[in-house]
């Protein structure tokens, strides 16, 4: 049925979409946007008029008439404190109607060992990579070599918008002949997306309490001005990764480092002479600041001989094993904890709730399930409450996932 008025619906467009092009990748940015948010309020209210509420937005971003909505502003605390930007369901759609034209682009550019926000990467491919890394570098442990870890301070908040829009400008004018959209829209799109301040009229959710303990480098509400993307954003993933990718490779290429992984900010370099790390790291300093307006945070700079091991995305990586680090265990714990106490304060709990603290506990128990930790999952399994244990159930054998007792519905 929607398919069919899809269909429809692209033939009504206006002379400067012909082929209904526009339309129809609007559509499609839609149904991707609306995953895994179909719950939540702004969704459900878009969807009761999907049809005209799409066409609407295709009208503006046409007529270039395109007004953002306010983003929706709040604090996180896991797995660490960051102040999140939750962009309004419409500009949701053209966030991913953006990250479809360009992702294909970029990534052919990016290198293999860029790890976040792309598909057939992420996470576990990262501490693979960079545990295959040290094997290779020690020649499986035989032979000295060290591990420098550093991290960009306040990454997020001191991106250079305009930098960032000229390089994606500048990229796109290469291609502007060979591309299968229209590129003034698509620059038009960006400038509207890339050069707004969020915090201008946006909803701020919590109290002012909630910021305590978050440094003032890691909010926007404190950035300098010109700077800082949204953490929360499709877009900003994206574009955190094509900020750094003309420094990927001159880490590769110009720096000849073979073994270098990054995930967002973090980034890992194994060698066989410390003194070497020692001096890239000037590098490496020189290169952020003259270019990208960037500096490396000065107390998050870690070198030591592999033995002494690293810890990497929620992992310690070691000699011939990998451990789940202590943070996401504390974390595990308190998610545990917090799922117990809502149980227990609640006659009935709803489906909502049941489905929020399935998902929470089952990415924990997924994210262990890459390691050996069995006895850790049945002791953290363990801790739920004996009201926890009469709405959720649990595979002794492997305790890969909950699941919840009684038939209970979750839609």
């Amino acid at each position: 049925m929607q398919q069919h008025l899809f269909n429809q619906d692209c033939k009504e467009v206006s002379n400067e979409d012909k082929n209904g092009k526009i339309l129809e990748d609007l559509f499609r940015a839609y149904f991707s946007a609306r995953v895994n948010k179909r719950k939540k309020t702004a969704s459900m209210q878009f969807e009761l008029n999907f049809e005209s509420n799409i066409l609407e937005l295709y009208d503006e971003i046409i007529q270039r008439k395109y007004v953002l909505s306010p983003s929706t502003c709040f604090i996180t605390n896991k797995p660490v404190k960051r102040e999140i930007f939750a962009a309004d369901f419409r500009d949701r759609i053209i966030h991913h109607f953006l990250y479809n034209y360009l992702s294909p682009i970029y990534e052919n550019q990016f290198i293999s060992d860029s790890y976040s926000c792309r598909e057939g990467k992420g996470v576990h491919y990262g501490i693979k990579r960079i545990d295959h890394f040290i094997r290779s570098c020690s020649e499986n442990y035989k032979k000295d070599c060290y591990i420098l870890k550093l991290d960009i301070s306040g990454y997020f908040m001191n991106i250079r918008r305009d930098l960032l829009f000229l390089m994606i400008k500048k990229e796109l004018e290469k291609r502007k002949d060979k591309v299968d959209f229209d590129f003034s829209l698509v620059i038009y799109l960006l400038d509207k997306i890339i050069n707004s301040d969020p915090t201008k009229g946006c909803i701020v959710r919590g109290n002012k309490e909630d910021w305590q303990g978050l440094p003032k480098t890691k909010s926007l509400f404190y950035s300098k001005n010109n700077c800082g993307l949204p953490i929360g954003n499709l877009t900003s993933q994206l574009f955190a990764n094509v900020y750094l990718n003309d420094f990927d490779h001159f880490v590769k290429k110009d720096l000849g480092i073979r073994y270098y992984g990054r995930y967002v900010d973090d980034m890992v370099i194994i060698h066989k002479d410390k003194n070497y790390l020692k001096k890239v790291v000037f590098e490496i300093e020189k290169y952020l600041e003259d270019n990208l307006c960037l500096r490396l945070h000065p107390k998050k700079r870690y070198l030591q001989h592999y033995s002494y091991g690293v810890e990497f995305l929620g992992s310690i990586i070691k000699k011939d094993r990998i451990y789940v680090s202590e943070r996401l265990k504390g974390n595990f714990w308190e998610a545990i904890n917090s799922a117990n106490m809502e149980i227990a304060k609640e006659e009935k709990i709803k489906d909502c709730q049941k489905e929020k603290i399935l998902s929470q506990i089952n990415s924990y128990l997924g994210f262990l399930s890459h390691f050996q930790t069995y006895n850790l999952k049945k002791k953290m399994i363990f801790l739920f409450n004996a009201s926890a244990k009469e709405v959720f159930s649990f595979n002794s054998e492997d305790y890969k996932k909950i699941k919840v007792l009684n038939n209970s519905i979750i839609v």
